[in-house]
């Protein structure tokens, strides 16, 4: 089992902001494709600029193993004045 969360306007595009997967993806590419398949706006935001993805909130770029992962949350970009 495996909580993937979505903040700022992540979770606005997707209308949710947490799900628990019962079968979790084998790596961060195959979740994002998921993801992407479920719902193209959100699969479009997910690959914009600056979004970031954070496993087991240690921030990662590029796809990793999903095995034995308890969480990945999406970052939107920051924004700062």
């Amino acid at each position: 089992m495996m909580r993937v969360l979505l903040f700022g306007r992540l979770g606005d595009v997707a209308g949710w902001r947490e799900r628990v997967l019962e079968a979790p993806p084998v790596d961060l590419a195959a979740l994002r494709a998921g993801l992407s398949a479920e719902d193209p706006r959100l699969g479009e935001a997910l690959d914009g600029p600056g979004v970031q993805a954070a496993v087991d909130q240690v921030l990662v770029r590029g796809s990793m193993s999903l095995h034995g992962v308890a969480e990945v949350a999406f970052l939107p970009p920051m924004s700062g004045g």
